[in-house]
C-alpha cells in the first residue's frame, strides 16, 4: 500500500493479513502522507502466522513464502479518537517500523500475542494519550529499538507487560517526558489520574519474564511525578533467603540480566527503581536531579552500580535531594560512585546511601561529599562491607550528623579505609554492633 502525500481519514483499520495478501507493506511518501485513524482500534494492523522462536529451524516455510519481513515506513499517524492506535502487529517476523511518527494515539506501537526480530527505528512516538511502545502480554524475543524520539507519551515511552520479552536491546534514542505531567494531553477525555507515576521505560513482569536487556546510549529524562521513575523494573515477588542463613532453592526471577549503560537519565521523582530483580548492572552513567532517589532497589540480588555521576549542579543555593537505598537486598556492589549534596532520609533515620536488611553488600571507592543529614546508614545488615571511600562534609556550616552510622541487628560489617570528616555528632555511631571498625581516617 503505497500512500501519495496528502491526508487519509479512515474509520477502521487498515488490515495486512499477510496470511492471505502474501508480502506486504505500507509505504508514505518521504513523510508527507498522514493517516487521521477517527476511531478506535488500531490504523494499521498486520497479522501473520509466525509460530516458532527466531531459529531458523522453527520458522514455518509459509513464513518464508509469505510472510516475512513486513514494513511500514515514511508516514505519520494521527488519532482522532481517544482509543485509536497507530501501528499493530501480531505474530509477525523480522517487521521493521520506520521513519514513522505517531502522535495523539492511545498507544503508538502496540505488539500482541507473539512477534519476533522486531526493529523500530528513525522514528517519533509523540503525545500519546498513554504509552508509546507498547509490548502487550507478548511472546517477543530480538528487539531493536533505536535512533527514535520517544516523548511526551502520558503513561511511559516504552512498556513491558506480561508476557515473555527477552533480547532487547534500546539503544540511542531521546527518551523523554513520558508521564502525565509533562505537557498538556491533546485528549481531552483521557483520565490521566488512573496512570500514577509515569516512566520512561517501564518493564513490569509480575506475570511474565522480562530479560537480557540492553539500555545503553539514550537521553532518558522527565518532569518530576511523584511515583515516577525513568527507569522502573518490577519482577514477581520471590522470597529470599534471611540474612544469616545459607542460599536456599528459591524461584527464579522473572526479571533479570538487564543492563543500564552510558545513559544520561534524570529529573524525575527517581532515576532507576528495581523491586525483585536481578543481575542488574547500572554502570557509567550520568544521573542527575532525582526529586526522591537516583537508585532504589528492593527485594533484589546480584545488582551492580559503578562508575555513575550523581548530582546537577551541586550548588549551595539549590534545594537539597537524591540519594540511593536498598531494602531487603543481597550481593549488591557499589563502586567508583561520585555524589555530592544528597539529602535522601531524615535527621533521625536513613542517609545519602541507605541498606536496609540487607546482606553481603560492599561500597567501595566512592565519593559521599556534603551529605545533609549522613552518608551511609547499615541497619540490620549482614556480612557488609565499606572500604576506602570518601564521606565528608565541606561546608562552613557542615549539617552532616555522622558519615556513618551503623544501628539494628547489625553483625560481621567490616568498616575500613575510608577518609571521614566534618559530622556534627560523630564520625562513626554503631548504636548496632558495628562489626570490624578499622585504620580509617577521622578528620575534624
Amino acid at each position: 500500500l503505497q500512500l501519495n502525500k496528502g491526508t487519509y481519514r479512515i474509520t477502521k483499520p487498515l488490515v495486512l493479513d499477510l496470511t492471505k495478501t502474501g508480502f506486504g507493506a505500507v509505504r508514505g511518501e518521504g513523510g508527507t502522507s498522514r493517516i487521521l485513524m477517527a476511531a478506535a482500534g488500531p490504523a494499521i494492523r498486520l497479522i501473520g502466522d509466525h509460530q516458532g522462536t527466531a531459529s531458523p529451524g522453527s520458522v514455518q516455510r509459509h513464513t518464508w513464502d509469505k510472510e516475512r519481513f513486513p514494513t511500514v515506513s515514511g508516514i505519520e499517524i494521527v488519532g482522532a479518537h481517544p482509543d485509536a492506535v497507530g501501528i499493530e502487529l501480531r505474530k509477525t517476523m523480522k517487521c521493521v517500523i520506520s521513519q514513522v511518527l505517531i502522535r495523539r494515539c492511545r498507544l503508538g506501537v502496540h505488539l500482541v500475542e507473539r512477534n519476533r526480530d522486531f526493529l523500530l527505528t528513525d522514528s517519533h512516538l509523540y503525545d500519546n494519550h498513554e504509552i508509546g511502545l507498547f509490548f502487550d502480554h507478548c511472546n517477543l524475543h530480538q528487539i531493536i529499538v533505536h535512533g527514535c524520539h520517544i516523548s511526551w507519551n502520558k503513561v511511559a515511552g516504552i512498556k513491558s507487560l506480561g508476557g515473555d520479552v527477552h533480547n532487547l536491546q534500546i539503544v540511542g534514542n531521546d527518551i523523554e517526558y513520558n508521564n502525565a505531567t509533562a505537557g498538556s494531553s491533546t485528549n481531552p477525555d483521557a483520565d490521566l489520574s488512573q496512570h500514577p507515576g509515569g516512566s520512561e521505560i517501564w518493564f513490569d513482569a509480575t506475570d511474565g519474564v522480562i530479560s537480557e536487556v540492553t539500555i545503553s546510549g539514550n537521553t532518558i529524562q522527565a518532569t518530576v511525578q511523584k511515583g515516577g521513575a525513568n527507569i522502573r523494573v518490577v519482577g514477581a515477588k520471590v522470597e529470599r533467603p534471611q540474612q544469616a542463613d545459607a542460599p536456599k532453592t528459591q524461584k527464579a526471577d522473572t526479571a533479570h540480566l538487564i543492563n543500564i549503560t552510558g545513559n544520561v537519565l534524570g529529573s524525575q521523582w527517581r532515576a532507576v527503581e528495581l523491586h525483585n530483580v536481578s543481575r542488574v548492572t547500572i554502570t557509567g552513567n550520568s544521573i542527575y536531579d532525582s526529586a526522591d532517589l537516583s537508585v532504589f532497589a528492593a527485594h533484589s540480588a546480584g545488582i551492580v552500580v559503578s562508575g555513575n555521576s550523581f548530582v546537577w549542579r551541586g550548588l549551595d543555593s539549590e534545594p537539597t535531594k537524591d540519594g540511593l537505598r536498598f531494602e531487603d537486598c543481597d550481593n549488591v556492589l557499589l563502586s567508583g560512585l561520585a555524589t555530592q549534596r544528597f539529602c535522601a532520609g531524615s535527621a533521625e533515620r536513613g542517609a545519602a546511601v541507605t541498606f536496609l536488611r540487607c546482606s553481603d553488600c560492599a561500597m567501595s571507592d566512592c565519593q559521599l561529599i556534603d551529605p545533609l543529614h549522613r552518608g551511609l546508614e547499615l541497619e540490620d545488615c549482614v556480612r557488609c562491607r565499606v572500604a576506602n571511600n570518601t564521606i565528608v562534609d565541606r561546608r562552613q556550616q557542615p549539617t552532616m550528623r555522622h558519615a556513618i552510622r551503623i544501628l539494628g541487628e547489625c553483625r560481621d560489617n567490616l568498616v575500613s579505609g575510608n577518609i571521614l570528616g566534618g559530622a556534627t555528632e560523630g564520625l562513626i555511631d554503631t548504636s548496632g554492633d558495628p562489626g570490624e571498625i578499622r585504620d580509617n581516617l577521622l578528620l575534624p
